[in-house]
């Protein structure tokens, strides 16, 4: 694979500049929407950086790239996949619309390849597919999927968590506190991208009980696979963020007391009345 990296780096021509930014530490890419730039930037590690700029999908009249985000992982895949995810829950790739791989390596500061690598893993994860000689397509979430997600994690995660309930000791629920202590948090400025992460490590976290790293692994796709947003999905009322990581508190005071029937009911509601 490093060998197939090479070859591809070594046919791909260098990027256009993107102004001062491109030379510094701090690359700005465009917001999605028309207006002026945000003042958040994108951070890539200057060594990471790559200097090519792959050809290849057609960039003409697609929609413009998604707005900056800052990013500290060490790997360039890793950072611009947080990335996309970031703005895939946030609503900046739009459903339907294409996005080409060099056009967005263009605003983040780095090769089409990591990009393009990043997109390959959304298409496994279901939130794009690929669009031959154009690039990836943000995929168009149904309401009626969305509902089957929920009912397959519940079909999975009540059994998993009325067992859990019997055996786990108080104090290692109580443990689980400050995860749901920061969905709360996230609730309650509105910000659904940190939200979903924080939603995600709760769920993570107790599932993990288990001791279970195959089932941790299938639930944490199912749960990734409905966080995608609707077709034309409008902004999620900050009540309904509220009330769903409320949820998440009610269900370790019931699983602390071993109240069996509080906890299948609090979870098949929290996947029947929650998009995220």
């Amino acid at each position: 694979m490093e060998q197939g990296a090479a070859r591809e780096r070594a046919t791909e021509r260098p990027s256009p500049p993107f102004g001062d930014a491109a030379r510094a530490e701090t690359v700005r890419a465009p917001s999605v929407r028309p207006g002026p730039q945000h003042p958040e930037s994108l951070r890539v590690p200057e060594q990471a950086r790559g200097a090519e700029y792959v050809r290849g999908e057609h960039t003409h009249g697609e929609p413009a790239p998604l707005g900056p985000r800052t990013v500290r992982r060490h790997s360039v895949r890793g950072q611009i996949l947080e990335a996309l995810r970031t703005a895939l829950v946030g609503g900046e790739l739009r459903p339907g619309e294409v996005y080409s791989a060099p056009a967005l390596a263009e605003r983040f500061g780095v090769s089409a390849t990591p990009v393009r690598e990043a997109m390959q893993r959304l298409a496994v994860e279901g939130a794009v597919e690929v669009v031959p000689n154009r690039g990836f397509r943000v995929t168009e979430r149904t309401p009626r999927e969305l509902a089957e997600l929920a009912e397959v994690r519940a079909l999975i995660e009540v059994p998993v968590m009325l067992r859990l309930a019997r055996t786990v000791p108080a104090a290692r629920w109580a443990e689980l506190r400050p995860l749901a202590e920061a969905t709360s948090t996230a609730a309650a400025r509105g910000d659904r991208a940190h939200y979903a992460e924080t939603d995600r490590a709760f769920h993570r976290a107790v599932l993990s009980l288990a001791g279970n790293e195959q089932l941790l692994a299938v639930a944490d796709d199912l749960h990734r696979r409905s966080q995608w947003p609707l077709i034309s999905a409008p902004v999620l009322r900050h009540g309904v963020l509220v009330a769903d990581a409320a949820e998440h508190t009610a269900l370790l005071d019931a699983l602390i007391a071993q109240d069996l029937t509080v906890v299948q009911t609090l979870v098949q509601e929290h996947f029947a009345g929650s998009d995220c």
